[in-house]
């Protein structure tokens, strides 16, 4: 039988692929039910399945954090799965130097671009990086850092107030006013479908409640060095969130230190199982909002999109290529093609770039 040639993307798939290797594939169960729709490709870190983090979520005293980088500086490795050793050390400035062979040979339409070598912290690749833009949805990663930090018991029912659902612009929503769902879906929801009033009850069901949220979540961008960066709610809908793609790899690097968000953002899709004692009870169906994800072609270890008119298309990821980590940060794209033309673009660079 005559084999018919692979084509240019098909190509670049399989290299990404065979950089993986035996990427995990698990099911997250929430409410006690597997559902196999619900798998994740994990590049790396932490345990081998989402039912490790279900396990942490789900300890009334469990951490959901396995402290690795604090977004600066030089770290030792004591996760042995996280990058292949318990003993390596590596930079975590992002700032290294510009003009060597590592440097990515791409071009992009997006307005802002940062990608980094997350091994050596060279930055391989920056357009217009160190200017502050909004960030519309990535928010929802420091989001979900604080509600962790918090310690909170991940099985508390938690109920959506109207008040959910006011924020600084109308957005659509599938939820309503008297959903019920613990803590732990609601994050899910908000990492995987950044479903906005989720991110919001969150934020609002925090100890101290809404403003004393919002003040973690400025503390938290100080402790990790992002000084551009202003968090004036925790959906991303106000345009005041606005951070630098440089300052957005830390955030991206320090959300990596927790085992849940780099599960929830990068799961396909879920059924929830929603209660609401007015409406009655329903099946919300849910997919990931990164058509990247979605598809599984390439080696994706977290994962955040975001839109609003004043930020454009934007996303962040975490991705491992010829057995190199690297964070991409892409803000400013005047469309999803673009956006996701701009992420294939620098995938199929890394997928070509030489190891050391």
């Amino acid at each position: 039988m005559k084999q018919l040639p692979l084509t240019k993307q098909q190509l670049i798939a399989a290299m990404i692929s065979l950089s993986l290797g035996s990427a995990a594939q698990a099911a997250l169960t929430i409410n006690g039910s597997a559902d196999s729709s619900s798998s994740a490709r994990v590049s790396w870190g932490g345990a081998d399945s989402l039912s490790e983090a279900r396990n942490i979520m789900y300890s009334p005293n469990g951490s959901a954090i396995k402290k690795v980088d604090n977004g600066s500086g030089t770290t030792s490795i004591t996760n042995a799965n996280s990058y292949g050793s318990s003993s390596n050390s590596y930079k975590t400035t992002y700032r290294g130097s510009f003009g060597s062979s590592n440097m990515l040979p791409i071009s992009t339409d997006s307005r802002s671009v940062a990608v980094i070598d997350a091994e050596t912290g060279e930055s391989i690749y920056e357009k217009n990086a160190d200017a502050a833009r909004p960030m519309a949805s990535i928010t929802k990663l420091m989001t979900a850092m604080v509600v962790l930090d918090g310690g909170l018991d991940m099985r508390e029912e938690i109920t959506l107030d109207p008040e959910d659902f006011v924020g600084p612009k109308r957005a659509s929503s599938r939820l309503e006013s008297g959903d019920r769902m613990n803590r732990a879906e609601l994050l899910l929801m908000a990492l995987m479908k950044s479903e906005n009033p989720a991110a919001k009850s969150l934020a609002r069901n925090y100890p101290g409640g809404y403003s004393a949220f919002m003040r973690a979540m400025n503390s938290k961008a100080k402790e990790l060095g992002m000084n551009t960066a202003f968090f004036g709610d925790p959906t991303g809908l106000d345009k005041r969130n606005v951070a630098s793609s440089n300052d957005l790899v830390k955030m991206v690097r320090a959300a990596g230190n927790y085992d849940v968000i780099r599960r929830f953002s990068t799961t396909k899709s879920y059924d929830f199982f929603v209660a609401n004692y007015s409406s009655g009870n329903r099946t919300y169906k849910a997919n990931n909002t990164s058509s990247l994800v979605r598809s599984g072609d390439y080696p994706i270890g977290i994962s955040k999109t975001g839109f609003i008119n004043e930020a454009g298309r934007c996303v962040v990821m975490e991705t491992r290529v010829n057995n190199r980590p690297a964070i991409i940060v892409i803000l400013g794209a005047n469309s999803s093609a673009t956006r996701w033309g701009d992420a294939k673009n620098i995938l199929s660079s890394l997928a070509t770039r030489r190891t050391v």
